[in-house]
């Protein structure tokens, strides 16, 4: 990857490590901008890909989310898991916490969906926990192409 590569990326600031999901160079699975659109679709706040890639053998990306109440949070979920499905015929491996709708997470291998209620999100901190990884906010889309 060169002196582009992660290992570079993770030497600077958090800031400085942003990187916009739809930019071209950047490359990620289709899955990642379909759960972004899914999720802006229905309103989702704080939209957030954490990459993991290097820095944990579990997954490589983070989908982080946030809904207003529980019903909310239930409503993202179900619009990333039936987009994911329609589009790119993906199924979770597993989902926890879908009936409470407080932390939903949906587990497709090699990326995780978490959609929290701003409270959970705000005590459980992955942003934080995973603080070195390269981070793209979620934006609506440019309608370009």
């Amino acid at each position: 990857m060169g002196a582009a590569g992660p290992e570079a990326e993770r030497s600077t600031s958090p800031r400085d490590r942003e990187w916009d999901l739809r930019d071209p160079e950047h490359e990620v699975p289709d899955r990642l901008l379909t759960i972004a659109d899914a999720a802006l679709e229905r309103n989702a706040r704080d939209g957030l890909v954490l990459d993991l890639r290097g820095l944990s053998d579990a997954t490589d990306y983070f989908v982080l989310l946030s809904g207003d109440s529980d019903t909310h949070a239930r409503a993202i979920a179900r619009n990333v898991r039936e987009r994911l499905e329609e589009e790119d015929g993906e199924t979770p491996a597993g989902v926890e916490g879908e009936s409470a709708g407080r932390w939903i997470l949906m587990d497709y291998i090699d990326l995780v969906v978490h959609v929290f209620l701003p409270r959970v999100r705000e005590f459980y901190q992955l942003e934080r926990l995973w603080g070195d990884a390269p981070r793209a906010p979620l934006a609506e889309p440019t309608g370009e192409g």
